[in-house]
């Protein structure tokens, strides 16, 4: 393994320290829960999860939204699962959430806060 330079680590430790602050929740309002059972991640679950903290953090929103991974939602012939928490807005899971779909998902629910009808499993009736 080649030695890695001053610069090297650095740039390591903030890029890491990046993806750290993303799933951390102080301050933020929207949590966006990624299914990470072994059923989920077998259908490509930790792709889902990676597009989920890329396209927020191209998009600019990691101060406000959380990205984490949750355990199994029990809706194993949907996986990839993805639930989406928004204030003021009833709590929404995605089934099928495929990596190509995540910038869908966040232009439409997160940003426009209007919920992507082709894959919404369920809707609870209040927010959380």
């Amino acid at each position: 393994m080649a030695k890695m330079t001053l610069e090297d680590l650095r740039r390591l430790r903030e890029e890491k320290k990046s993806e750290l602050d993303q799933r951390a929740a102080d301050g933020k309002t929207v949590q966006v829960l990624v299914g990470m059972g072994t059923c989920g991640i077998a259908s490509g679950a930790k792709e889902t999860l990676t597009a989920f903290i890329s396209e927020i953090e191209k998009r600019g929103l990691g101060s406000k939204v959380v990205v984490r991974q949750t355990a199994c939602m029990g809706l194993c012939s949907h996986e990839p699962t993805v639930e989406i928490h928004v204030p003021d807005m009833p709590t929404v899971i995605y089934g099928d959430v495929k990596a190509d779909v995540v910038s869908l998902i966040v232009k439409s629910h997160i940003i426009n806060r209007k919920p992507l009808e082709s894959l919404v499993m369920t809707q609870r009736a209040s927010a959380v």
